[in-house]
C-alpha cells in the first residue's frame, strides 16, 4: 500500500480585522485526532478560555471534516460544526450531509476557525487557496433559499454554502447551521453562535481531490460497502428515510408522545414514512458518493401549503414536531418542519419546547394571555406554526421559549422543572430510554447533552451476537433492559466507536452495525490514507476525542450531578409493551460507578491523570490540576456488582 501526503490546511479567519492565515496540519496531528470532533475538541479545548459567552467574541467557532471525506464512498459526506454551546454552555457540536464538508476537502481544507465579530453581517468565500469577506447586510433577515440564490450568483453557481437564517440571526440558543437549504447540522445552536458573529454563511469552492493510497483495494472496499449498505438500512432508507422508524417504536411502545407522558400516539400510523410515501413525497435527495437518497422532498396542500423546496422531514423531526406535542396531521408536521428549515432552527429542540409550552398551558403555567392569545393545547398544529414564527423572531412568548426549555422553566418557575425534558440543558431527542436503558446511560453522560447520536446504534442492535467485535470492546451482547456491568462496558465502547466515526465525520448509516461491516470501514480509511491503522487504534482516537470533549465540560464546571436524567423518565412508562419501566435514581448511580470505573474517571466523573496520559493528552490533565479541579483518584476504583 502506497502512502500519500495526508496533511492538510487549517484556515483561520478573523472576522473583526477580515483578515485570515493558513496552517498546515501536519500528519501526526490527523493520525492523532482524525479530522471532525477530535480535531475541534483539540482546537477549541487548547484556545477558549473556560467561562467565556458562547455568544460573545471570545468564542470561537470550528467547520471540520476528516482524512477521508471527499473520497468517493457512501456516507463519507459530513461536515462538523463546533464551538461552545450558547445552549448548555458546554461542548458544543453539531453535524450536517450534503456536499458541504466534501467541498471543504477539494478546497484543502481540514478545518475552518472562526474568530472574533464581524461589526456587520458578513459572509466568508473560499475558493482553493483564496478567501474573500464579503458585506452581507444585503442577505440579513433573508431565509436560506434566498440567501444561498444570492451568494451563488455573485460568487459562481458551483458553490457549497453552509448559513443561517432569521433564529440564527436573532442568536435562539438552538439554531441551527444549514448547508445548501436542506442539510442541516441541527444540534447545540451552532447557528446562534454564527448569528452572533454576524456570519450569515460559508460559501466553498474546491477544485482538488483526494488522493488514494491504494486505488485497487479503494474500489473493490467501496463496493463492498455499498452492497452492505443497501442490505443493511440503505433500501429501507430509500424508501422512507429514516421516518421509516416510527411505526415500529410506536408498535414496541417506544415513540415519545405527550411530551414523553407516553410512549405510543393513537395517530402514529399518519405519520409514518411509509404513509408519507404514498401521500406527500415529490422526490428524493442524497448526499455526496451516496446512493441510498434517505432524503425526503414533500409537497402538499391541505390545510397548509408545503413547498417542495424545503425538502421534508426525518423521523426526529416527525416526532418532535409531531406525536411529542399529539399533532398527528402529516401536512401540519411537514409545515412545522418547513418553517423550522426557513428560520434554521433545530427541530428536535423547537418540539420539545413546544411540547414543554403546551403542557405548561395544560397545567395552568402559562395562560393565552402569557402565549399572546395562543391556545397551546396538545395537538393544536396551528398554534405550534405560530409559536415556531415567534420563536424564530423573538417575539413575545417567543423570546422566552428561544432560550430553550432549561432557561425558560427556570423563568416560569412553580415547579415546571420537573417537566423540563432536558440534559445539561438540551432537549431530548425522540428515543425512548425506558425501552432501551443503554440510551438513558449514554443520555446522561453525553457531553454535548441530550444526544440520540453517543452511540453508534441503539440497544436492540446490541442484543445480536454478530454485532460484536472484540476488537473495539464490543464483546458481549445484553438485553435492551439490562443495566449491568456488560450493559456499561458496552455503551463505553460503543461511544468510543461513534466517537471515531463523528472525527471521521461519517454518516451513521452507512456504518456499523446499520449497515457495512468494521472491517470495511477500517479497509476504506486505510485505502485512502495508507497508515494501515488496526481497528483498536482507531477506537483509542475515538476514546481520546470523547475525553477531550469530557475536559472541556469539566473545566465549565460541569461533573457528575449533571449526568443525570429528566424526572419524567425516572417515573413508571404508563403504556405498551414496556408499561412500567423506568430508570430509577438508583439504577442510574449504579450504571454511573461503573461507566466512570471503566472510563478510567474518578468518582465525579473527572477523567485521571492517569488516563488522560495514557490517551497521549498530559496537557489537559496539568490545565485541570491547574484549574483546581478534583482529580483525587489516580486510580480506577472497583466495579459494582448489581
Amino acid at each position: 500500500m502506497a502512502s500519500v501526503d495526508i496533511s492538510g490546511n487549517l484556515l483561520r479567519v478573523d472576522l473583526a480585522s477580515e483578515t485570515f492565515r493558513t496552517e498546515r496540519l501536519p500528519e501526526e496531528v490527523i493520525r492523532k485526532y482524525l479530522g471532525g470532533r477530535g480535531l475541534g475538541a483539540k482546537i477549541l479545548f487548547e484556545e477558549l478560555k473556560p467561562g467565556l459567552d458562547p455568544l460573545g467574541p471570545d468564542n470561537k467557532l470550528v467547520f471540520a471534516v476528516g482524512p477521508v471525506t471527499g473520497a468517493p464512498f457512501g456516507g463519507n459526506s459530513r461536515f462538523t460544526v463546533m464551538a461552545k454551546s450558547p445552549l448548555t454552555g458546554g461542548w458544543g457540536e453539531s453535524s450536517g450531509g450534503g456536499f458541504f464538508g466534501a467541498e471543504l476537502r477539494f478546497a484543502g481544507l481540514y478545518a475552518v476557525v472562526v474568530e472574533n465579530m464581524a461589526e456587520s453581517p458578513v459572509y466568508v468565500w473560499i475558493k482553493d487557496g483564496q478567501v474573500e469577506i464579503h458585506k452581507a447586510e444585503y442577505l440579513w433577515g433573508k431565509d436560506p433559499i434566498q440567501s444561498i440564490e444570492r451568494i451563488k450568483s455573485e460568487v459562481g453557481e458551483t458553490a457549497r454554502v453552509a448559513c443561517i437564517g432569521m433564529a440564527g440571526e436573532n442568536q435562539v440558543r438552538y439554531a441551527c447551521v444549514t448547508a445548501d437549504v436542506r442539510y442541516a447540522a441541527g444540534r447545540c445552536g451552532m447557528g446562534a453562535v454564527m448569528g452572533s458573529k454576524k456570519l450569515k454563511a460559508l460559501a466553498v469552492r474546491g477544485t482538488g481531490k483526494v488522493q488514494l493510497a491504494d486505488k485497487e483495494s479503494f474500489l473493490d472496499l467501496k463496493q463492498k460497502h455499498a452492497d452492505q449498505s443497501w442490505a443493511g438500512l440503505g433500501k429501507l432508507m430509500y424508501d422512507y428515510g429514516e421516518d421509516g422508524f416510527l411505526d415500529d417504536l410506536n408498535a414496541s411502545g417506544r415513540l415519545p408522545t405527550k411530551g414523553f407522558q407516553r410512549g405510543t400516539f393513537e395517530h402514529a400510523e399518519a405519520l409514518t414514512g411509509e404513509t408519507m410515501s404514498k401521500t406527500m413525497l415529490v422526490g428524493r435527495q442524497t448526499c455526496f458518493a451516496c446512493r441510498n437518497s434517505c432524503y425526503r422532498v414533500v409537497k402538499g396542500e391541505d390545510p397548509y401549503s408545503i413547498d417542495s423546496e424545503w425538502g421534508g422531514p426525518e423521523y426526529e423531526s416527525v416526532a418532535a414536531l409531531g406525536s411529542l406535542c399529539l399533532v398527528g396531521d402529516l401536512n401540519a408536521v411537514c409545515k412545522a418542519n418547513e418553517l423550522c428549515n426557513k428560520y434554521t432552527l433545530d427541530t428536535i429542540s423547537t418540539g420539545v419546547v413546544v411540547a414543554f409550552a403546551m403542557e405548561c398551558y395544560e397545567k395552568g403555567f402559562l395562560t393565552s394571555k402569557d402565549a399572546d392569545g395562543l391556545e397551546l393545547t396538545w395537538g393544536n398544529h396551528s398554534a405550534e406554526l405560530q409559536l415556531i414564527e415567534k420563536i424564530a423572531r423573538r417575539e413575545g412568548i417567543g423570546d422566552l421559549l428561544a432560550e430553550g426549555v432549561a432557561r425558560a422553566a427556570q423563568k416560569i418557575g412553580g415547579g415546571v422543572e420537573k417537566f423540563a425534558l432536558t440534559i445539561k440543558g438540551q432537549e431530548l431527542p425522540m428515543h425512548e430510554p425506558r425501552g432501551k436503558k443503554g440510551v438513558g446511560l449514554s443520555y446522561a453522560v453525553s457531553n454535548r447533552g441530550a444526544c440520540h447520536l453517543q452511540m453508534i446504534e441503539q440497544d436492540d442492535a446490541w442484543e445480536v451476537p454478530q454485532n460484536m467485535v472484540p476488537e473495539v470492546g464490543l464483546v458481549k451482547p445484553t438485553d435492551r433492559l439490562d443495566t449491568s456491568i456488560d450493559k456499561v462496558r458496552l455503551v463505553k465502547a460503543a461511544e468510543d466507536f461513534k466517537s471515531m466515526v463523528d472525527s471521521l465525520t461519517l454518516c451513521i448509516i452507512d456504518s456499523f452495525p446499520a449497515g457495512p461491516a468494521p472491517d470495511v470501514i477500517f479497509g476504506l480509511v486505510n485505502s485512502v490514507t495508507g497508515w494501515n491503522m488496526r481497528p483498536a487504534e482507531l477506537a483509542k482516537i475515538g476514546e481520546r476525542a470523547f475525553n477531550l470533549c469530557r475536559a472541556f465540560n469539566i473545566r465549565e464546571g460541569f461533573s457528575r450531578k449533571d449526568d443525570t436524567l429528566p424526572e419524567r423518565l425516572m417515573e413508571p412508562l404508563p403504556d405498551g409493551p414496556y408499561k412500567g419501566q423506568r430508570i430509577t435514581y438508583e439504577e442510574l448511580q449504579l450504571m454511573l460507578d461503573n461507566y466512570y470505573a471503566i472510563r478510567g474517571w474518578d468518582r465525579n466523573g473527572i477523567p485521571t491523570p492517569m488516563k488522560l496520559g495514557e490517551l497521549g493528552l498530559d496537557f489537559v490533565a496539568e490545565q485541570l490540576r491547574v484549574l483546581g479541579n478534583s482529580m483525587t483518584s489516580p486510580t480506577y476504583f472497583d466495579l459494582k456488582q448489581g
